[in-house]
């Protein structure tokens, strides 16, 4: 054999020049870019309308839904067997009654996660039924039941091709990337457009932008399974299936776990969202309480659906440490039918409307009580509704009139080199052509307001994250108090963020964005906590023993070591900003938020798809320009 010859070493950029040195080009570019044409807004020159052909193509598949084989044959039958399966389990959890229902949820999160969140399972379960939403939450129970299975099985598929095929995880890692930065409304129009408005794109909906978790965390747990045990296994003379089955997935149980986990609260949070498709259940009660501005029916039913997402997560998260003999399971179902019988022998399907506790009325009492003296006019301090007008006035305003005043030509090299600070070329090339694709789908100005709602909540969420968590890695106590709070924040969905802030701030940009910060706000706190009290203890004895400040310590050693959780800590925020400013065109958010719901609710799809993909295009190039790749990590 020959010995391979090694080339030598190349010298390595210095850090400053290395980080530094896309500034410098974007300069150089900006000095060219004034030699360019078309200075100030997107030139319509270079847009595309897409309304006349999008209006044809809706046209099309409406005038032929009832007739073309494609729907007849394929999508009428898959539009079929969701709604039957919905209606299957819907049925069974009404024959199960309240009783059975309850007892179930029990008895399941007793054998999955322990005594203390069976009690609040049923807790849960009989505060649904207190509020009067009994009906609701089994329809939205029914819907979810059916969406996380499929979800769960696709994901599982797409993980298993990806985990044992390089080409196939080379092929999808792209595809999952992208859907899994999408905000929740752009999943809700292609569907829409090819089942109608109902359960099946509902599901469906929820099916798509739930698999991927899933999907990635199957592969994940596949490929990094110890190749010891898969080679041990190899040398016994076991086949390829035989490793998979005995070795593999047994090793990617913790990951296959909480992609099931991840599948169900976005399935969730998803569910409640496609309320506005004709989902039902709870999150049509939210929606419709949110519409006429009635916070305590929003309230009534949002209650349910933060329950509903705290038993599904805890239990969820039990299961990786805990199960069950057979006998046990045998045991439980035999309990859960007798609770149903006794039920049903009581004549109490349903929740008992004599149970029933009103908190619609006290709650809009409350709210009238808060507009009277703490909307505004408050002494010194002004009112929430002052607050919101400031907000919007002297942040909001000038962001986004700043962004729509630069020539676009600079907005895209600004992208490109934010791009390049923190990415490769590539991911220079598909930011920029993400913010160009805006452009040209002719949605440039209305893309810019929202970003400037993005950039100007994701400052608030990264200030107040960042001081939270700087608190939290200095006092265990002050962690421990945070973790129950953050707990339930980030169960609940998107959705229900929306009806504290209409009842505080009233509708416009300024609560949307306040419901984005306060969704944004946990995940941030966790990551950077995480991050910062991860950091070596040798290094902050080090800086203590050199008679380094606290201050200085953060600074100069913390910080700096604690970099890629910061900078995930960016991308997270970014990210769940958009999705709930997308959807705080339900409560006057406005730009593209608004053309989907206003496309969604008039049936304009070429004006609501055309905002779809804006809202594609503006998360892709947002996490591109947030999310350092592994070139610069290294």
């Amino acid at each position: 054999m020959t010995a391979a010859v090694t080339a030598p070493a190349r010298p390595r950029t210095p850090v400053a020049a290395r980080r530094y040195w896309p500034v410098a080009a974007a300069l150089v570019l900006a000095a060219l870019g004034l030699l360019l044409a078309g200075r100030g807004s997107w030139p319509a020159a270079l847009s595309v309308d897409l309304s006349g052909p999008l209006g044809s193509a809706s046209d099309w598949i409406v005038d032929n839904r009832d007739s073309h084989p494609l729907f007849l044959y394929f999508f009428g039958h898959v539009s079929n067997a969701v709604v039957l399966s919905v209606r299957g389990v819907y049925l069974v959890l009404l024959a199960a009654g309240w009783a059975g229902v309850t007892a179930a949820a029990g008895l399941v999160a007793w054998r999955l996660a322990g005594v203390r969140l069976a009690v609040t399972a049923v807790a849960a379960f009989a505060v649904c039924g207190l509020l009067g939403m009994w009906v609701p939450t089994m329809q939205t129970l029914a819907l979810m039941v059916v969406a996380v299975a499929a979800s769960v099985a696709l994901g599982a598929v797409l993980g298993l091709a990806a985990g044992l095929s390089d080409r196939t995880y080379r092929a999808l890692r792209p595809v999952l990337d992208t859907m899994q930065v999408l905000p929740a409304f752009a999943y809700l129009l292609p569907v829409v457009l090819v089942f109608g408005i109902g359960v099946p794109a509902a599901v469906l909906a929820t099916v798509v932008y739930a698999a991927p978790p899933m999907a990635r965390l199957t592969a994940l747990g596949l490929r990094s399974a110890d190749p010891g045990v898969l080679e041990a296994a190899a040398s016994l003379g076991a086949t390829g299936r035989q490793r998979l089955l005995t070795a593999r997935i047994p090793l990617a149980r913790k990951e296959l776990l909480l992609g099931v986990n991840q599948s169900i609260m976005m399935a969730l949070s998803m569910a409640v969202i496609a309320s506005v498709i004709g989902a039902g259940g709870l999150g049509d009660r939210v929606y419709q309480a949110l519409a006429s501005v009635d916070v305590g029916a929003a309230l009534a039913a949002g209650i349910p659906i933060v329950l509903l997402a705290v038993v599904l997560d805890r239990t969820a998260t039990g299961a990786r440490s805990r199960g069950g003999s057979g006998r046990a399971w045998t045991g439980c179902a035999a309990a859960v039918v007798a609770a149903a019988l006794t039920g049903r022998l009581t004549g109490g399907l349903t929740w008992p409307e004599a149970w029933h506790v009103d908190i619609a009325e006290p709650v809009n009492r409350a709210v009238d009580w808060m507009t009277a003296h703490l909307y505004s006019g408050v002494p010194l301090i002004g009112g929430t509704a002052d607050w919101a007008a400031h907000f919007t006035g002297w942040v909001l305003d000038p962001v986004r009139d700043g962004l729509q005043a630069l020539p676009w030509w600079a907005l895209l090299m600004a992208v490109g080199a934010l791009a390049l600070v923190v990415g490769t070329w590539r991911t220079a090339l598909t930011a920029v052509g993400a913010m160009a694709a805006i452009g040209v789908l002719g949605v440039w100005d209305a893309s810019l307001d929202t970003l400037s709602q993005v950039l100007a909540a994701v400052a608030v969420t990264l200030v107040l994250g960042f001081g939270i968590a700087v608190g939290a890695a200095r006092s265990t106590r002050l962690e421990r108090l945070l973790r129950p709070v953050l707990d339930v924040f980030q169960t609940m969905p998107q959705f229900v963020y929306l009806i504290p802030v209409v009842a505080l701030f009233g509708v416009g940009r300024a609560p949307a964005v306040a419901a984005a910060v306060v969704y944004a706000l946990p995940a941030v706190v966790r990551i950077t906590t995480q991050g910062l009290r991860g950091v070596d203890p040798v290094a902050l004895e080090s800086a203590r023993s050199l008679g380094a400040t606290g201050w200085q310590q953060l600074r100069q050693v913390q910080f700096p070591l604690a970099r890629p959780a910061l900078l995930l800590a960016v991308n997270q925020a970014v990210v769940l900003v958009l999705a709930v400013v997308i959807i705080g065109g339900l409560v006057g958010g406005g730009a593209l938020g608004y053309d989907v719901v206003f496309g969604l609710a008039q049936g304009d799809l070429a004006t609501g798809l055309v905002a779809g993909a804006a809202i594609v295009c503006l998360g892709l190039m947002l996490d591109r320009v947030t999310q350092p790749t592994a070139e610069k990590e290294a």
